[in-house]
């Protein structure tokens, strides 16, 4: 069961991060943040030590809601579309007698989450209520190119360029264009 959560995920964090979150590496953290959060709340009151596998269904959860036209396989046994993986992961912990509430709680949590960030921001009225602090922003994301810098557009010299060979060109017509170059 360790093994299986652990591949979950790793395979889901890895395709939220490179898909809805890529280039938002600040609020990929605030999604494990409130996650964390909020299954640690919740389990404090259910008595739940070990919320691992909750975790990863909400992650699972978040991934199926952003991706609603993937297909799945599961095992190769039947095939469905992306929504309803939780659900197929729900019934699978089921069969094996595991206790579903951690499913369910993270269901729950990632549910919320989807809510909160996709769904009600785009209704009539809606607010964005969960935005990732400013400092988070500052510290995990990428610097952005300024479009007043100075060399922004500008063309690179030839021996500035990484590589050194012109691609499209062959070698007659560069070394013909060269000398034409250095001779004015």
């Amino acid at each position: 069961n360790f093994f299986f959560n652990m591949i979950f995920t790793y395979r889901y964090c890895r395709m939220l991060e490179e898909g809805s979150f890529r280039g938002r590496t600040a609020d990929f953290f605030f999604m494990f943040l409130f996650g964390g959060l909020i299954l640690t709340a919740v389990g404090l009151f259910v008595n739940l030590a070990f919320l691992g596998q909750a975790f990863t269904i909400m992650l699972v959860y978040v991934w199926s809601r952003r991706n609603p036209y993937v297909r799945m396989s599961f095992f190769g046994f039947f095939t469905f579309q992306a929504p309803y993986l939780p659900w197929v992961l729900l019934g699978f912990s089921l069969l094996l007698g595991n206790a579903i509430i951690v499913d369910i709680l993270g269901i729950v949590v990632g549910h919320t989450y989807y809510f909160l960030e996709d769904v009600f921001p785009r209704r009539d009225g809606g607010l964005k209520l969960l935005r990732t602090p400013q400092f988070l922003k500052s510290l995990l994301d990428p610097v952005e190119n300024d479009d007043n810098d100075e060399d922004a557009g500008r063309d690179v010299d030839e021996n500035e360029r990484p590589g050194g060979f012109d691609w499209g060109n062959n070698r007659a017509d560069a070394a013909q264009d060269r000398d034409d170059d250095d001779n004015q």
